[in-house]
């Protein structure tokens, strides 16, 4: 089973519809977004989505009140460290930033984390997959990433999402 996985939108909203196609195209069963919408803005692309999802605040959620009443439409949204459990029996553990999940990782399967806008995947000596999907937004680094990940081999593909044009210098005076 596919699981897609975003974070840090920022407002992109022209990316999360690129991530959303892809999803949909890979047939994912189910979305998880580890915080980072911004505004309520991106909610409503969500809409196009052919699978749940199951999302959790960030630390840059402006307008909580309209994220949370789009998201009533779109599936389950809620405060750090959330947990979901696949139809297939993966544990996922869920939280912005890391910190967030250190002392409940006990039982989680996947911990699915963000923040620094870098992708990034790793597997402890438990077998437990840490997993970073980058950043949907792209405004930091110019390269917007999310992943797939797949429940049955375990494994995560990062995809990089169509390049961003270069980011805008301001001569000095």
């Amino acid at each position: 089973m596919k699981i897609g996985i975003l974070a840090d939108i920022h407002d992109n909203v022209d990316n999360l519809r690129h991530a959303i196609n892809l999803f949909n195209t890979r047939e994912c069963k189910a979305v998880l977004l580890a915080g980072d919408f911004v505004s309520p803005l991106v909610v409503p692309s969500m809409r196009k989505l052919t699978c749940p999802v199951i999302a959790c605040y960030g630390d840059n959620d402006g307008n909580m009140t309209g994220i949370a009443g789009g998201m009533k439409i779109v599936g389950t949204l809620g405060h750090p460290p959330m947990c979901w459990k696949s139809p297939d029996g993966v544990k996922f553990l869920m939280a912005h930033q890391l910190d967030d999940v250190r002392d409940g990782l006990d039982g989680a399967d996947v911990i699915v984390f963000a923040h620094t806008h870098r992708p990034s995947v790793a597997t402890d000596r438990q077998g437990r997959v840490f997993l970073n999907p980058g950043e949907v937004g792209g405004w930091m680094f110019r390269k917007p990433t999310v992943a797939i990940f797949d429940t049955e081999s375990r494994e995560t593909e990062l995809v990089n999402l169509p390049a961003m044009p270069p980011g805008v210098i301001i001569e000095a005076y």
